[in-house]
């Protein structure tokens, strides 16, 4: 290790006072060692702002030779352990153009280094001062051939578009706009989230909605869109999410034709085309405004005229789940009870697939039960079905019991949904009516759960907690737990759980049943003081441990 102490080796006096100039460093790389030292090792001085002089000093070394691989070393080395607070402080003098012309080179290692310097030092500059000054290396960044440059220069967009007075930079800049669309054709896909990402936000203002679709950037992006179908995909997956923003946004993109172009391709003839684009539109549906626009359109009709016609296509498993997903998402949004009567294929084919023999098709009814009954309004429609869906009910028990772990999951999750009810809304009625759709699970559904809560799987025993959970705040289940031999013994007992997530899950059941009104004259009081007190103790309470020792014992 290099030891210096002041006042020697030619140091200046400003180094002597805590300041380090770059000459310093030329001196301290010259000074004698200890034996074996190597070269200086810049971290050895640190203090005071001096190691932000140092990378300074590397930065200006760096800048001035042909091959500084080592220096490039040196300096990401030191910059791990400079401050961000010093490199602001410093971020008037920091020339970084030096190692942006060191990416241009053909050398993977000094492009791995570079990227990782530059991710440090542009933090220390305003994003302003990044869009003004180095526009010309973001436009080069953008057409780099390594990924990771790329994800470099999109990176400092990100937060330039963040920033309100940085952003008019960029609007200004065509070509680097124009650069950022063809990002999205890009093979690596990270490259192109984060360019989808990036245009996302310009689009947030009038004048980036201007820039994208009332200029040379629609042909852009529409030759982008020309590449190949995933590529045509992101492209749309940047208009949906431009059109959620506010009723503008949509009708800018109606007018492009994109929109349009989308829901050609979802009620057109290609199978996988319509699965891919359903999941778009229904991220659509899920802002009002989008909504109305679908419905005016024609399209939510045309979609469920498409479910009417699925029983008669060879290969209507491919999109079919996605279609039902699409009016489970509309109804939740909207009034179950209107999305169902107007569209009671709807219902009809969500009943069909718990029929199914394919799993898939199972889990998107399962999942789709779930979120229509998780309000009451849907748990209404769902109980005006009748036997139907008690039958429906006995067999997500079934599933639940003996179906692969992801699947059980989902029904245990559905389930969770449709008994939930808060307290505001226990009317007679309704309760009577989830102790009823409990009872048609099976035989003895709390031990149904008691028995998939004890398997091995993490998952699974917090999914059948999360059951019990739902319900415990009801009356006629605290009853059945109550009842049930040695319920109450499980519930207090913290050795059942291992991990965090069955801890935290257990802990979210004894607080549905401590805060019920009803518990302590169901429970009793001593049960209910039990509950209290694993309450006030946490989810990760480990009872102590008490030793005695005995005198003379080694």
């Amino acid at each position: 290790m290099l030891l210096v102490r002041p006042g020697r080796f030619g140091l200046s006096q400003n180094s002597r006072e805590g300041r380090l100039r770059p000459a310093d460093l030329a001196r301290l790389e010259e000074a004698p060692r200890e034996p074996g030292a190597g070269r200086a090792d810049w971290r050895t001085l640190a203090g005071g702002g001096i190691m932000a002089a140092q990378a300074l000093a590397l930065l200006r070394e760096v800048s001035r030779l042909e091959a500084p691989l080592e220096e490039l070393r040196a300096l990401q080395s030191l910059l791990q352990s400079v401050p961000l607070s010093e490199l602001r402080e410093q971020a008037a003098e920091l020339r970084l153009g030096p190692l942006f012309s060191l990416l241009n080179e053909n050398h993977r290692e000094q492009t791995t280094l570079c990227v990782s310097i530059l991710e440090r030092l542009l933090q220390a500059l305003e994003p302003v001062h990044v869009a003004r000054n180095l526009r010309v290396d973001l436009q080069r960044g953008l057409t780099h051939p390594n990924d990771s440059v790329k994800i470099l220069t999109l990176s400092q967009v990100g937060r330039i578009v963040e920033n309100s007075d940085a952003v008019t930079e960029i609007l200004n800049n065509a070509e680097l706009l124009k650069q950022i669309v063809y990002c999205i054709g890009g093979e690596n896909l990270s490259v192109a989230k984060t360019a989808i990402k990036s245009l996302s936000r310009i689009s947030l203002t009038q004048a980036g909605l201007e820039a994208l679709f009332e200029s040379n950037l629609l042909d852009d992006l529409k030759s982008v869109m020309k590449t190949n179908d995933i590529v045509r995909y992101r492209v749309y997956e940047l208009i949906v999410e431009i059109s959620s923003v506010s009723p503008e946004s949509l009708n800018c993109c109606t007018t492009s034709g994109l929109v349009t172009q989308l829901l050609r391709e979802l009620t057109g003839e290609d199978v996988l085309v319509r699965a891919t684009c359903i999941e778009m539109v229904t991220s659509l549906a899920c802002t009002h405004h989008g909504r109305q626009y679908l419905a005016q359109e024609g399209v939510i009709d045309q979609i469920s005229n498409i479910i009417v016609g699925a029983d008669a296509d060879p290969f209507s498993s491919f999109y079919l789940p996605g279609f039902v997903k699409f009016f489970g998402n509309l109804a939740i949004m909207d009034s179950p009870q209107q999305i169902c009567e107007r569209y009671p294929i709807f219902m009809e084919k969500v009943f069909e697939m718990t029929e199914s023999q394919d799993p898939t098709m199972i889990g998107v009814a399962v999942d789709t039960i779930g979120i229509l009954g998780s309000n009451v309004e849907g748990k209404q429609v769902l109980q005006k079905t009748g036997t139907r869906f008690e039958r429906l009910l006995m067999k997500i028990g079934y599933q639940a019991k003996n179906a692969s772990t992801e699947l059980k999951i989902r029904c245990l999750d559905a389930l969770s949904s449709l008994f939930y009810l808060p307290p505001e809304q226990q009317t007679d009625d309704l309760l009577r009516m989830t102790e009823s759709w409990f009872s048609s699970l099976s035989r003895d559904p709390l031990e149904l759960f008691r028995g998939i809560s004890n398997q091995p799987f993490p998952e699974l025993h917090c999914a059948a907690l999360k059951v019990f959970t739902a319900i415990a705040n009801q009356p006629w289940a605290q009853k059945l737990m109550f009842n049930s031999p040695g319920f109450v013994e499980y519930v207090m007992d913290r050795s059942v759980e291992h991990d965090k997530a069955s801890k935290d899950a257990k802990y979210e059941l004894v607080k549905a049943l401590a805060n019920s009104k009803t518990i302590a004259e169901i429970f009793g009081n001593p049960n209910y003081l039990r509950l209290r007190t694993y309450l006030s103790e946490g989810p990760y309470y480990v009872k102590p441990i008490s030793t005695t020792a005995v005198e003379g014992a080694e």
